[in-house]
C-alpha cells in the first residue's frame, strides 16, 4: 500500500507537468487581458468559461506536442515526464484527447464562434504537434499563431475583439522569435529524427538572422501603441524597461554564443518577457 500512494502521486505530478502549468496560466492571462483591453470584462461569466477552455486546449497541445516529440526529447528534455516515464505515452495521449475535447465542450457556453474558433485551434495544434512542427517555419509559424488567437478569443467572449488585435500581433512576433531560439536549441534532437526545422535544414546563422528580423520587428512595434497615444505612459515605461530591454539583450546574445545552455536561458527569459509584456498592456489602459 504505501508503494501504491507513491507511484499514483508521481502519476499525477507527471500529468500536471506534462500540461506545462506555466503555459496555461500565461494563456487563461491572455484570453482575461485580451477581453479587459476591450474596454470590458462582462459577461464575466462567459470570459471565465473563456480563460478555462482556453487553459484546457493549451494542456491539451502541450500534452500532445510532448506525446509526439518522445523520442526528441530522450536527447533534448530527459527531464520531461515521458522520458522519464512518470507518464506513459498512451496516458499522455488520452490526456490531452480528454482536454481538447472538455476545452471544445467548454467553449460552446461563451459563443458560437468562440466554439468554431476552439475547434479550429484544437485541430490545427494536433496537425502542428503531428506533422508541421518539423517543417521549416510553418510550425512556429502555427503555434505563434495559436498564441496571438488566445487575445482574440478573449475579446470575442466578450463581444468586442478589435482592440485585442493589438496585443495579439505582439504575442505572434514574440512567440515566433521565440521558437526559432527554440529549435535552434533542439536541434541535435531533431537531426536525430528527421525534424526540418529552420537551422536543421538553412543552419543557425539563418535562424539568427530570422530571429532578430521578427524581434526587431516586435520592437518597432511595441512604440506604435504609444506614438498613437493607444495606451498611456506606464505603457511605454515598461515595455521599455521589462520588455525591449529583454529583446535587445537576446538578441545580442545569439550572435555572441550558440551553447546549448544560453539558448535554453534566452528561452526561459523570453518566456518570463511574456509576463512583463502582459503587465505593460494592463498597466496602458490606466
Amino acid at each position: 500500500m504505501g508503494d501504491v500512494i507513491p507511484r499514483t502521486m508521481l502519476k499525477w505530478r507527471g500529468f500536471f507537468l506534462l500540461s506545462r502549468p506555466v503555459n496555461v496560466l500565461i494563456a487563461m492571462a491572455s484570453i482575461f487581458i485580451g477581453a479587459f483591453i476591450s474596454g470590458s470584462i462582462e459577461p464575466l461569466a462567459r470570459l471565465l468559461m473563456a480563460c478555462f477552455a482556453g487553459g484546457l486546449i493549451t494542456a491539451a497541445a502541450n500534452a500532445i506536442n510532448d506525446f509526439f516529440d518522445v523520442e526528441i526529447d530522450v536527447i533534448n528534455k530527459p527531464e520531461r515526464p515521458l522520458p522519464k516515464g512518470m507518464v506513459t505515452p498512451r496516458a499522455a495521449f488520452l490526456f490531452s484527447m480528454i482536454l481538447f475535447l472538455t476545452g471544445i465542450s467548454v467553449s460552446f457556453f461563451v459563443n458560437f464562434v468562440a466554439y468554431i474558433i476552439a475547434g479550429v485551434f484544437s485541430l490545427l495544434l494536433y496537425f502542428y504537434s503531428a506533422y508541421l512542427k518539423r517543417t521549416v517555419l510553418f510550425g512556429n509559424i502555427t503555434v505563434s499563431l495559436a498564441t496571438a488567437f488566445a487575445f482574440i478569443f478573449g475579446g470575442i467572449a466578450v463581444g468586442r475583439f478589435q482592440q485585442s488585435l493589438i496585443p495579439a500581433g505582439f504575442a505572434f512576433l514574440m512567440h515566433l522569435g521565440r521558437e526559432i531560439i527554440k529549435d535552434m536549441e533542439d536541434v541535435k534532437g531533431d537531426l536525430a529524427n528527421n525534424a526540418r526545422t529552420l537551422p536543421v535544414v538553412f543552419g543557425f546563422a539563418a535562424a539568427r538572422w530570422v530571429a532578430t528580423l521578427v524581434f526587431s520587428l516586435l520592437i518597432v512595434a511595441t512604440l506604435m501603441p504609444k506614438i498613437y497615444s493607444i495606451y498611456g505612459n506606464w505603457y511605454f515605461l515598461i515595455v521599455m524597461l521589462g520588455v525591449n530591454s529583454v529583446l535587445v539583450l537576446t538578441i545580442s546574445a545569439l550572435w555572441q554564443k550558440g551553447e546549448k545552455t544560453n539558448l535554453r536561458l534566452l528561452s526561459a527569459l523570453l518566456k518570463a518577457d511574456m509576463v512583463v509584456g502582459l503587465a505593460a498592456i494592463y498597466a496602458g489602459k490606466w
